[in-house]
C-alpha cells in the first residue's frame, strides 16, 4: 500500500525536485514545473505521465488510473494505495521525465531515459 511518504521518497531523490505545500496540497516540482501533486483540485493524486504510458494504464487498470481532463495536459488521476513500491518508483520517475530535459533525464537514468 503506497503512501505520501513513498511518493516523497522517490520524488525528492530526483535531481532538482522539491516539495511545495500550496493550496492545501503537496506539489512535487522542478523549478516551476509540477510532475506529481496531491490535494488540488481534489483530495486525489495527479501524475503527469508520458502519453503512451498513460493510455496503456487507462486501459489496463481503469480502477487505478483515470484521465484528468484539462485541455491537452497529460495528467492522470492515480489511486496510489494498491500500487507496489516498484510501481510508485516507476510512475514518479516517469512523471519527472516529462518536465526535465532529455539531457537531465539521461544523466540520471542512463540510456533507458
Amino acid at each position: 500500500m503506497a503512501t505520501l511518504a513513498d511518493v516523497r521518497r522517490v520524488a525528492l531523490s530526483l535531481p532538482g525536485a522539491q516539495e511545495l505545500n500550496d493550496l492545501g496540497g503537496n506539489w512535487f516540482n522542478v523549478g516551476t514545473k509540477t510532475f506529481v501533486l496531491y490535494g488540488f483540485p481534489s483530495k486525489r493524486w495527479l501524475f503527469k505521465l508520458p502519453k503512451p504510458r498513460q493510455e496503456l494504464l487507462f486501459e489496463a487498470r481503469p480502477d487505478v488510473f483515470q484521465p484528468y481532463r484539462a485541455g491537452a495536459m497529460r495528467w492522470s488521476f492515480v489511486d496510489i494505495e494498491p500500487l507496489t513500491r516498484e510501481e510508485i518508483d516507476s510512475l514518479v520517475t516517469d512523471a519527472w521525465t516529462t518536465i526535465v530535459s532529455k539531457k537531465v533525464a539521461k544523466e540520471h537514468l542512463g540510456p533507458k531515459a
